[in-house]
C-alpha cells in the first residue's frame, strides 16, 4: 500500500472515531475511519462536495432509518 500523508480532520473528536483524509494530488481524496484504518474510500472533490452538501441539507437523513 502506498504511503499518504494522513491529516486528521478538525471536526473529529479526541480519541476513537476520527476521520483522516489524503489528498496526494489534489484530484483524488482517500478517507478513512480510526477503527478501521485499511479500508480506504477514494473519491473526487466535485463527488465528495456533492456528499457533503446533500448530508448538509439533511437529504441522507432517511439512511439512518432502521
Amino acid at each position: 500500500m502506498p504511503t499518504h500523508r494522513w491529516r486528521k480532520s478538525s471536526y473529529s473528536a479526541q480519541g476513537a472515531n476520527c476521520l483522516y483524509v489524503s489528498a496526494p494530488d489534489g484530484a483524488t481524496i482517500r478517507l478513512r475511519e480510526s477503527d478501521q484504518p485499511n479500508t480506504i474510500l477514494t473519491t473526487n472533490p466535485t463527488a465528495l462536495r456533492a456528499l457533503i452538501h446533500s448530508a448538509k441539507k439533511g437529504q441522507l437523513d432517511h439512511l439512518g432509518e432502521g
